[in-house]
């Protein structure tokens, strides 16, 4: 197994953390580490994490920001910090464990046997799997991922799902280098600048990517998301349309550090 690193966002997770299921997921690969973001929690998440750490400081590491930066910072700042580590591969997931830790293994493996570049975890409700979402948020969601298609410009079902993990290579870097200029569609946003940052077009991109269907997804009591933030995504889906489909698409590679093209 190659080595792999798990940043998990955490903003006042402390009802909803589960400790021994990540030490147990430690316990079970040593070549896996997580690096919990402490958000700026205002609750006891920041003692729950040190415990953590206390009882395997070998595979945990912790990053404490002093104020509240929204999911997208928190995870762009555990990468910028993982992507200075000897990891082969980096994601992010979700602290809530929606998504159970084993499949970290899975997207591993998945990884390493196709060559893939991203897999990226899929809430397909399929016969045989435990995909257990809100009713009304499941079929807002899929206006969501059409409407995400569309844009991107690639065929994919869920960019949502918090649970992800990328091949470390420079494109990460360049990916992750820069604050992203939406909070609760950053998801879109990242996958959007792949092939701005390797100069191909989405398809190409997206060739090497793979969406795997989870066999569990189980909707956590406590999430922060609220209806509000459908109507923020749609907001926030004009952003990203100005800045990928608009002449601004040229201030908006300079940006992110791309050399400016003949």
């Amino acid at each position: 197994m190659r080595k792999t690193r798990i940043i998990v966002p955490c903003y006042n997770e402390a009802m909803r953390l589960n400790p021994k299921a990540f030490l147990d997921a430690l316990d079970n690969n040593s070549d896996l580490s997580f690096l919990f973001v402490n958000d700026g929690s205002t609750d006891s998440t920041r003692q729950i994490l040190t415990s953590l750490k206390d009882k395997n400081p070998a595979q945990v590491e912790i990053v404490n920001l002093e104020k509240n930066s929204g999911k997208a910072e928190a995870v762009r700042q555990g990468m910028l910090t993982s992507l200075l580590g000897a990891f082969d591969y980096i994601g992010y997931w979700d602290a809530d464990l929606a998504t159970p830790l084993d499949v970290i293994g899975d997207f591993s493996r998945l990884l390493e046997a196709s060559g893939a570049e991203i897999v990226i975890g899929s809430r397909v409700r399929l016969l045989g799997r435990r995909i257990e979402r809100n009713v009304l948020r499941h079929y807002f969601g899929r206006v969501f991922a059409t409407c995400a298609s569309i844009l991107l410009n690639i065929n994919i079902y869920d960019t949502q799902c918090g649970a992800k993990i990328f091949r470390n290579n420079e494109a990460l870097r360049h990916v992750f280098g820069k604050p992203f200029k939406v909070a609760w569609t950053f998801d879109v946003e990242m996958l959007a600048r792949f092939p701005i940052v390797m100069n191909v077009s989405p398809p190409e991109a997206s060739s090497r990517w793979v969406e795997f269907p989870l066999l569990q997804w189980v909707d956590v009591k406590g999430s922060k998301l609220k209806w509000r933030d459908f109507f923020t995504g749609a907001l926030e889906f004009c952003t990203l349309f100005y800045y990928l489909r608009t002449p601004a698409c040229k201030t908006y590679e300079k940006y992110l550090g791309v050399p400016e093209r003949a």
